[in-house]
């Protein structure tokens, strides 16, 4: 053990600045393609919900939706369904043999990383939009919003509440995911750690050094989503922002005293009234 530590130190003393600058890679990489895949998702489950009207749309929109289904049905399945290193190698490569379209690395490797979580997040997003009480659509309806405004002003909030747990999951899976973008030589930190292995050989304490340091990672931001989940949920306790005295009679709860002499309702300017 004592051996293991003292190569350990000896490691980071050596290479802690290699460990740093890849740990912030992972993190701006695990960031920015979670955020623009919650973009991505937010599109595609909204536009998956869509509604098809059978009676009053005619038969062009009807396939022009239906169709639009498919193709969103289709990436979802396809990006879900392949290894996130299948993609990377595929798009990075393959896309300026097979097309002629030459990305750089750090394109690359925001494009992947946001297009897979886009899928994941397009089916829970769609799932979100479900759970809503039918009645919200409707009621959104009945006063003319159409669909997107439905889905924007009336939808979104409230499913947002219940898809936060999810967004947090698929940014502590990217964290540890883009570690297969060292395939296309981003340097991250599972680069950094492939690097040092390579110059000295010391698989486990390198190894045992990268852990602690996506550990660590992992369970900041999952403290910090925690915090969020937290924030939405608002506070336990709500005081009416009244001071009617017949208001406070609705509820069960510890309100503050009112005056109730400028509230009586059966007084005014002093006199009895009827």
């Amino acid at each position: 053990m004592e051996l293991f530590m003292a190569n350990c130190a000896k490691v980071l003393a050596k290479y802690g600045p290699s460990y740093l600058r890849g740990a912030g890679t992972t993190l701006l990489l695990a960031l920015v393609g979670t955020f623009f895949g919650c973009v991505i998702g937010f599109a595609v489950g909204a536009l998956q919900t869509i509604p098809v009207d059978k009676q009053r749309d005619p038969a062009w929109k009807r396939f022009l939706i239906k169709l639009l289904h498919v193709i969103l049905r289709c990436y979802v399945e396809l990006f879900r369904g392949t290894p996130m290193i299948v993609q990377a190698v595929f798009i990075y490569y393959g896309m300026m043999q097979v097309f002629g379209i030459k990305m750089g690395m750090w394109s690359a490797g925001f494009f992947i990383v946001s297009i897979n979580t886009g899928a994941y997040m397009a089916e829970t997003v769609r799932g979100g939009i479900v759970s809503i009480d039918p009645g919200q659509t409707e009621g959104a309806k009945a006063i003319g919003m159409n669909h997107w405004q439905t889905m924007l002003h009336v939808i979104f909030p409230q499913a947002l509440r219940n898809i936060v747990p999810q967004i947090g999951n698929n940014f502590i899976i990217n964290i540890k995911d883009t570690s297969v973008l060292s395939v296309i030589s981003i340097t991250d930190l599972f680069f950094v750690h492939k690097s040092v292995v390579g110059a000295l050989y010391t698989y486990f304490e390198s190894a045992a050094i990268v852990m602690v340091i996506y550990l660590s990672m992992t369970l900041l931001a999952s403290y910090l989503l925690r915090l969020w989940e937290k924030a939405l949920d608002g506070p336990q306790n709500y005081d009416l922002n009244t001071t009617d005295t017949l208001a406070y009679t609705s509820g069960m709860y510890n309100t503050p005293d009112p005056n109730h002499e400028s509230q009586n309702l059966d007084m005014k300017g002093g006199h009895a009234h009827v």
